[in-house]
């Protein structure tokens, strides 16, 4: 109990700069998607996104949320809400909003990738239609499943079990991590494959890419090493998520750099401006005769 007390006790007064760190990261994760969920609605195509991507990021963010809310020290924050100022409370809390949010908008790609996805091979290059529509199905449906599980024996172990819950959480995150780290292999493959990335985005990567190792550092800072199942996995993702971005950022300078190749040679030399006679007189009146 008096562990608790303490705990509550140091939440009272909130570290400034982790706290200034913590919004900034929570408000960074948003910003961090938006370009991902721009790129593919105004190409109003998922094509160059791995099925197998999304589905191991939605299943891997669904452990990660899981997770901080059921590690112990987690639970301990929340119930330390009661004793301490609505500011502390929601300092305290900034962990647990960044991973909600960040499971939130990986989310909201998984249905916009179901949305958007392309349904023939006229679409998109590479599609085999109702086959690959019918695999874009499965990662939802199995998404769905994984989240009601874990959702069921989550609560099951915080009120029924408590004394297994923390090698409940620990088992989350070691899961999450374990997804996280092979995650971005299939996209890997699939923009490997393709040549090209789509509807991949690269500022989202360019964003996340630092972010996940400042969140996971920023985690590591309020939870120790106690929560090592929860900053290990955004350690792990962010140096995976690295490879991916280097892969992309080289396609994409290949593409640019042939667009300006094709784009030279289809120029029509009637366009480029005639060059200048030094020989020939300005004032064409100069060449005039006159009589008296």
């Amino acid at each position: 109990m008096s562990d608790f007390k303490d705990r509550c006790n140091e939440l009272a007064h909130p570290d400034p700069a982790n706290f200034g760190i913590s919004l900034f990261l929570l408000v960074g994760i948003i910003v961090s998607y938006l370009p991902q969920h721009y790129k593919i609605i105004s190409r109003r195509s998922s094509h160059g996104i791995s099925s197998v991507f999304v589905l191991l990021g939605t299943v891997s963010g669904t452990a990660g949320i899981a997770n901080i809310l059921t590690l112990p020290i987690s639970q301990e924050d929340m119930m330390c809400c009661k004793k301490i100022s609505d500011f502390a409370c929601g300092a305290a809390l900034l962990g647990v909003f960044q991973v909600g949010v960040q499971w939130a908008c990986f989310f909201l790609i998984l249905l916009l990738f179901l949305l958007f996805f392309p349904r023939s091979s006229t679409d998109s290059p590479g599609v085999t239609g109702i086959s690959a529509w019918k695999e874009a199905l499965g990662v939802l449906f199995i998404s769905m499943v994984f989240f009601l599980t874990v959702f069921i024996l989550s609560l099951f172990f915080t009120f029924g079990h408590r004394s297994a819950l923390q090698s409940w959480a620990n088992f989350l995150g070691i899961a999450g991590a374990s997804l996280a780290a092979i995650q971005y292999i299939p996209q890997i493959v699939t923009t490997l494959r393709l040549q090209n990335i789509y509807s991949l985005s690269i500022p989202m990567m360019l964003l996340q890419t630092p972010g996940s190792f400042i969140w996971s550092a920023s985690l590591y800072a309020r939870l120790g090493k106690a929560g090592w199942s929860t900053w290990g996995l955004y350690l792990v993702t962010g140096c995976l998520q690295g490879v991916l971005l280097c892969i992309a950022i080289a396609f994409w300078w290949r593409d640019r750099n042939d667009k300006k190749l094709t784009h030279a040679e289809h120029r029509d030399p009637a366009d480029d401006p005639e060059p200048i006679d030094e020989s020939t007189p300005l004032d064409p009146e100069g060449t005039r005769s006159y009589s008296r």
